[in-house]
């Protein structure tokens, strides 16, 4: 049985290597920062992975999940993507409160507790931030989708997914009347800044940074 913290850098590796353009590894010090530690510590820690043939990981090298490795993160992940969903459409958590009690949740160990809350929830493909829920077997549906930033003018989406999932973002996009399925078109890019004017669900168009067209994901 792994630890908590164990657990935590296994999810941690998947998430950072599927974000570097797919591939399924990371460097010491980007997965640092993902777990919030000095890098040290996090050699620390992929050395003991590494015994537990849960990583492969050379002095100075990237690091990547073993088959076995991945298997639980994936895992894990889908535990915790379950408990967001439960916790948000039972329990009526907003979408900017279940990641934090989702992280004590998905540490539970019962198999047959989460594949009954699987069941019990009717099977979800999408968490409330719009991330895919790995199902039973490991499978993890794929949806095509872009950030917005990637949008041209004229240009008409639907959002899919949060891409920025800190709270702060979260509520402000709840203040905006932003829900997965809400439609933004794009009517100006800015090219001094690169920030846009956008139409949010047939709205007044008003101006965006980049930093928000980056944290949404949408789908044309």
């Amino acid at each position: 049985m792994l630890s908590y913290t164990e657990e935590n850098y296994l999810k941690a590796l998947l998430r950072v290597g599927n974000q570097n353009e797919g591939k399924a590894e990371a460097g010491t010090n980007e997965l640092a920062a993902e777990v919030g530690v000095k890098p040290a510590t996090a050699t620390d820690m992929f050395k003991k992975l590494k015994e537990k043939k849960l990583v492969d990981y050379q002095k100075y090298g990237k690091i990547s999940l073993t088959d076995t490795g991945r298997k639980l993160a994936v895992n894990i992940i889908r535990k915790h993507r379950l408990w967001e969903t439960f916790l948000y459409q039972k329990l009526d958590f907003s979408w900017d409160e279940v990641h934090e009690v989702a992280e004590q949740l998905e540490h539970i160990q019962s198999e047959k507790l989460i594949n009954k809350l699987d069941e019990f929830l009717d099977y979800p493909a999408f968490d409330p931030h719009g991330d895919p829920i790995p199902k039973a077997n490991g499978e993890i549906l794929l949806m095509d989708r872009i950030v917005l930033s990637e949008l041209k003018p004229g240009q008409k989406a639907i959002v899919v997914a949060v891409r920025d999932t800190s709270i702060v973002f979260l509520q402000y996009l709840k203040k905006l009347g932003i829900n997965i399925g809400t439609p933004i078109k794009v009517i100006e890019t800015v090219p001094f800044d690169g920030s846009m004017v956008v139409s949010i669900d047939n709205q007044e168009p008003r101006s965006v940074s980049v930093q928000f067209a980056d944290g949404l994901y949408v789908r044309k």
